[in-house]
């Protein structure tokens, strides 16, 4: 049964998490007009461990009385991993996992899984594939042979191959070439990354998929859909016994290939200068800037801070950057920042599209003065109570479900490195003071920066920078895709 919130809880869970008055005047206030928000200890997640001969590594965790199962298999594969000339491979084949098996016809995930009151989806970001099933736990033992089949048995042939890179190349039209923005933002990585693979679309392109040959893509899957090179995640209602029996049964007799899974090995070099960078694209209603700053990677000690300093900047109406730049200078139609942490490096990108008439030089004066009025201070404690309990709310709230469960601990495992992580990120989240985001915005805004500026493109010129797949509203907020259901 999935959690549902009604006002009075959603006050209650603000108040047991120390949050302070949310309204204009009260981030006004003092300095000591808020107290300071009380730490909330919460249980750890009653997850256990074990590993199967293969290499599977296997993660349950119960959550007696929720009435459904969670079963996730998370891939470390994920765009990074695209063979060279072939981007979006791994999204493609997050696509093609849907597909028939040796003893399942095309879409049977949909009636495994929806026809019984459940659902699926998939993801691909940087470094992972996902594939996340919920379903009522009394059908979870053929959820595990149906994950466990498709692992071994996938139908990897043309038929699936050419229907499958279809919906792909139509998703990117759609997500990406008909966004006036849509090339600007996914143009970021490529401009962040100078040797890392993470400079290459996620999404992919058009032509590069094109030029796939089923070779390419059963080597692909031989390569990286084995055993070893994945997790399993269960999180639900189930008898912890009888799942492991049915974890053996399913996944234990897989073998996992002798070779080593490769891994990318490259470092991306501390950036020595800035650079400014001009692109263009069609039909842009209005030009549009975007500053890039080298993050560190996920598992790093300030990913927290810095989660808390995108939040202050960006998240929602009031955060500062659309308070400053859009409401009261009116020198934006939009703006907003993000802390993209990925396993290996990370971007911090912050953005504005400028008003009409709005000079671009002054727009980006007025987006790095706002970043650096955060860095510079003061911060009152009413309004970091706020962000730090809307981050802390939706984690809390997405952590009730056996799917939100499971899928904290996906990430944990699969940027971090260890399952138990999920917890540690609830802590070092209400750990965060007002000194933590100021050092990690100084820190950031000391280092070399790329500026890009979006215009139209010269009428005739017929060039634009390459495919993208990120809207004005969410820029750069990873690379990942989502599988698109079709019928």
């Amino acid at each position: 049964m999935r959690l549902e919130l009604t006002r009075r809880h959603w006050l209650a869970l603000a108040a047991a998490l120390g949050a302070g008055p949310f309204g204009p005047a009260a981030l006004a206030a003092t300095p000591g007009a808020a107290a300071p928000s009380p730490a909330i200890t919460l249980p750890p997640l009653a997850l256990r461990e074990r590993r199967l001969a293969n290499g599977l590594h296997v993660v349950t965790v119960p959550m007696r009385g929720s009435a459904t199962a969670s079963v996730q298999v998370w891939y470390r594969v994920g765009g990074k991993d695209d063979p060279p000339g072939r981007s979006g491979f791994a999204h493609l084949f997050e696509h093609m996992m849907f597909k028939s098996t040796r003893h399942m016809p095309n879409e049977m995930f949909d009636r495994l899984t929806e026809d019984v009151g459940g659902n699926n989806n998939a993801f691909t970001a940087e470094d992972m594939t996902a594939y996340q099933n919920e379903v009522p736990s009394n059908h979870l033992e053929r959820l595990l042979w149906a994950e466990a089949e498709r692992l071994a048995n996938l139908n990897v042939d043309q038929a699936n191959l050419d229907s499958e890179r279809a919906v792909v190349q139509e998703e990117l039209r759609e997500r990406v070439l008909s966004d006036p923005y849509g090339r600007l933002f996914h143009a970021l990585p490529g401009q962040q990354f100078s040797v890392h693979p993470y400079k290459r679309p996620v999404v992919g392109s058009i032509e590069e998929l094109n030029a796939a040959t089923l070779d390419d893509v059963r080597r692909f899957h031989r390569t990286y859909y084995r055993p070893d090179n994945a997790v399993l995640i269960v999180a639900g209602d189930f008898e912890p016994a009888q799942l492991d029996a049915w974890i053996d049964r399913y996944f234990g007799p897989l073998q996992s290939p002798p070779e080593p899974v490769p891994r990318v090995q490259v470092t991306e070099p501390v950036r020595t200068q800035d650079r400014r960078v001009a692109l263009h694209g069609p039909k842009v209603p209005l030009p549009a800037l975007a500053v890039l700053w080298q993050g560190p990677p996920a598992a790093h000690a300030d990913a927290a801070a810095l989660q808390v300093a995108s939040a202050l900047l960006s998240a929602g109406d009031s955060a500062r950057l659309n308070e400053a730049l859009v409401y009261r200078a009116q020198a934006a139609q939009a703006a907003g920042f993000s802390a993209d942490l990925y396993a290996d490096a990370g971007m911090l990108a912050a953005y504005a599209i400028a008003a009409s008439k709005q000079p671009l030089k002054a727009l980006e004066a007025a987006l790095l003065r706002e970043i650096r009025r955060l860095a510079d201070g003061p911060i009152q404690p009413a309004e970091l109570d706020k962000v730090r309990t809307q981050l802390l709310t939706a984690a809390l709230v997405s952590r009730q479900t056996p799917q939100g469960q499971a899928g904290a601990i996906g990430r944990a495992v699969l940027q971090r490195g260890d399952p138990r992580d999920a917890d540690r990120e609830l802590q070092r989240l209400q750990a965060v003071t007002a000194a933590d985001v100021q050092r990690v915005v100084k820190a950031m805004l000391g280092r070399k920066r790329v500026t890009i500026t979006y215009t139209q493109e010269p009428a005739g010129s017929g060039k634009h920078p390459p495919p993208a797949a990120k809207g004005a509203s969410q820029p750069a907020k990873g690379a990942s895709s989502a599988r698109e259901k079709t019928s």
